[in-house]
């Protein structure tokens, strides 16, 4: 049975043809950089302190973005050691606020899970099994009764209104929101979703979290975009999009052709 992730529906909306280099192909496209050690070390961080189980964030910061830096020396990653340096204080700002920022937001609540494993079948896809594969960074439960589900964004000053309002970037909650309630039989309507940002250079406020809408009308047009995407794949039609050439990796060289 074959299993479609958030990130490969991305890249397949992004360019047919860079999502079967990279995801038919095996053929390593985006490997990583500065930023996203950083994010994976503060992700590592958020986890552990909402779980109760940090009892050093920075020095467990430090370590994973030192692990996540390695990672990347040795895919032949060029790093600049200046903006790493920054980083290194940048997450000493936002660790403290984590906490206080989830508490002042969600007020009461419970945490349910960690790192949620997704692996639900796409029922409605009819031409062949496949599964929607994903990981919810975080879910809790408030005293309402309700499921939140949020996903950590690390980040430079915030998110604008246009990234914030992103079809595609929204999407990511809606999937994980269906496929969440698919797996425990919970009612969509008792499910919330949120994203956190994690801002490198903000002065103040290093933590914001906000709501984004996942309601029935997004959901229906979040599988309409996943179940033509199955389709497509499945047809083996790779078609390049244009418009992505500039900033794709791949462009003028070998396996553009």
């Amino acid at each position: 049975m074959t299993h479609i992730s958030y990130s490969e529906l991305k890249n397949w909306t992004k360019c047919p043809w860079y999502h079967k280099k990279v995801h038919i192909e095996k053929i390593a496209g985006f490997v990583g950089n500065e930023y996203t050690a950083f994010g994976s070390a503060l992700h590592l961080v958020c986890e552990n302190k909402l779980m109760g189980q940090s009892k050093d964030p920075e020095a467990e910061f430090l370590q994973e973005f030192v692990n996540q830096i390695k990672i990347l020396k040795g895919r032949q990653v060029e790093l600049r050691s200046d903006l790493l340096k920054d980083m290194r204080g940048q997450a000493q700002g936002i660790i403290p606020e984590i906490d206080p920022a989830v508490r002042e937001y969600f007020d009461s609540y419970e945490v349910v899970g960690t790192e949620e494993r997704i692996y639900e079948s796409i029922d409605f896809f009819q031409d062949a099994d496949y599964k929607f594969k994903g990981f919810i960074d975080l879910i809790l439960k408030t005293s309402d009764g309700k499921y939140h589900i949020v996903d950590w964004k690390s980040c430079s000053w915030g998110w604008n209104r246009e990234r914030r309002q992103d079809k595609m970037t929204t999407y990511q909650l809606t999937l994980y929101k269906h496929f969440y309630a698919k797996k425990y039989n919970i009612d969509p309507k008792n499910i919330e979703t949120h994203f956190a940002l994690l801002k490198r250079t903000a002065k103040k406020e290093r933590v914001e979290i906000f709501r984004v809408t996942s309601g029935p009308r997004k959901t229906k047009n979040a599988i309409k975009l996943l179940n033509k995407a199955l389709y497509n794949i499945h047809r083996k039609n790779f078609v390049k999009n244009r418009l992505a050439c500039n900033d794709c990796e791949f462009y003028q060289t070998e396996h553009c052709r």
